[in-house]
């Protein structure tokens, strides 16, 4: 069962029509403006577990959402239900509901003439086969290639393909309706490896716009294999202070930390590590960060954002230097600043990539811990406190010496950011923001 996209458009315009309709009506209440969204997506999920098919899921998901203003008084309402009935039903509920609400001076649209004027076609939607047939092929074939790679992978978590494509619709009082088709595929297998009376666990994964840009399912499975079986004879490390990599796939929550620090909602409520560090240095000079929306193709491409502002190119950091907050239109209100096209998250984030590899980076670091694995969420977002559960691996002499369990790393992100020494080019794109592996100055670590 392959979707046709002509059958998507069809779908996404319809839709717009019931955004249109919701609009209309909210006016004909006399409200001061209203908003209207659709996200919707459609697809198949399926799970294996050693050879057997545990879930089959189709999911079909989608809610029209309406937000009306009275003054600065907001009221919200949503109905799955885009029949004109329940679309009249969901926005009087939502009239009467900013009836009864305080009134909130931060309350409204974003700008009119920050709306996007243009859509831009990202090439963002590429249907694949959705059958249960080929979901289920795709799933075993990478779970019984993974089980067969060595005999020390005595079990499985399972494997996982999904494939979905949908829309998103957005609408407003100020004229502005738009929208954009997209898909995702994924593949992902999770196994379990023993030696001795000692059992590791880890996995691979592969995302993609375009059902050929996945993995195959053997690669996966050779990943995920790769993956636990380094992780076997895993030990302790003694307690100390030492340099620390964190590799391409972990490194994107090191700079994650840095967005929610920066991000309006943090900054207005002062619980933030980065409160008033506009303009000032927060990373090394070398180092620059740049946002690209609209890369053709991109996983975190958007041509607006979730409040229709135009998403653009964006310097966050030059020089070292932090050159922009992350603003909705309300946090912006509230800091007495402009929005930033940021409602609903980041877009391509490009990390400085560095002419190093992992190996180049090891070697650079000397002695330290290559960091593979985080765990827990002991982060301080007020004062930049940072401890994390950890594994990866022991580094002597640049080179990888053994796998390391059960430690936890520490330091204070205002001054691990700030002591960046270098950044690999094994930049990981499976994500919104775009690193490869980060070799910082010094953490704590307690092991033994």
């Amino acid at each position: 069962m392959i979707v046709q996209l002509s059958d998507l458009q069809v779908q996404m315009k319809q839709v717009e029509g019931a955004v249109k309709e919701a609009l209309r009506l909210a006016e004909a209440k006399g409200v001061s403006s209203a908003e209207c969204s659709i996200s919707h997506s459609s697809g198949i999920s399926v799970g294996t577990r050693l050879g057997e098919v545990e879930t089959v899921e189709f999911n079909q998901d989608g809610a029209l959402g309406i937000s009306v203003y009275r003054g600065n008084q907001k009221g919200s309402a949503s109905t799955t239900d885009l029949s004109e009935q329940a679309i009249s039903a969901a926005v009087d509920k939502a009239c009467d509901i900013a009836r009864f609400t305080s009134a909130d001076p931060y309350n409204g649209l974003a700008p009119a003439e920050l709306m996007a004027t243009d859509v831009p076609d990202l090439d963002l939607c590429h249907p694949g086969d959705q059958s249960a047939e080929y979901a289920i092929e795709q799933a075993l074939a990478c779970e019984k290639h993974a089980l067969n790679l060595d005999e020390r992978i005595v079990n499985s978590d399972g494997a996982h393909y999904g494939s979905h494509t949908g829309f998103r619709v957005y609408g407003n009082s100020h004229g502005f309706i738009g929208g954009y088709l997209q898909s995702r595929h994924n593949l992902s297998c999770v196994l379990i490896a023993k030696e001795g009376d000692k059992m590791q666990r880890d996995m691979s994964y592969s995302v993609a716009r375009k059902m050929h840009e996945l993995k195959s399912a053997e690669s996966v499975a050779e990943a995920a294999a790769a993956e636990t079986l380094s992780r076997l004879g895993a030990r302790k490390v003694p307690t100390a202070k030492v340099p620390v990599i964190f590799r391409a796939d972990v490194a994107g929550s090191l700079f994650g930390h840095m967005v929610s620090a920066i991000s309006g909602g943090n900054l207005y409520r002062k619980s933030s590590f980065l409160l008033d560090h506009l303009g000032k240095q927060v990373l090394p000079e070398w180092l620059n960060i740049q946002e690209k929306p609209h890369i053709v193709g991109g996983l975190a491409s958007s041509p607006f954002d979730a409040e229709g502002l135009a998403t653009k190119d964006r310097d966050i950091i030059t020089d070292g230097v932090l050159q922009t907050y992350l603003l909705t239109s309300y946090a912006a209100r509230k800091l007495d600043m402009q929005p930033t096209g940021h409602a609903g998250g980041i877009h391509n984030w490009q990390v400085t990539q560095q002419d190093n590899s992992l190996a180049q980076l090891c070697k650079k670091m000397g002695t330290g811990l290559l960091v593979t694995e985080l765990m827990g969420q002991g982060v301080n977002m007020v004062n930049g406190d940072y401890s994390r559960g950890a594994a990866g691996f022991w580094v002597e002499n640049g080179e990888i010496q053994y796998p390391v369990e059960e430690v936890t790393i520490a330091g204070n992100l205002k001054d691990m950011l700030a002591n960046i020494v270098a950044i690999g080019n094994d930049t990981d794109e499976r994500h919104a923001l775009h690193t490869g592996s980060v070799l910082l100055e010094q953490m704590s670590i307690a092991g033994n």
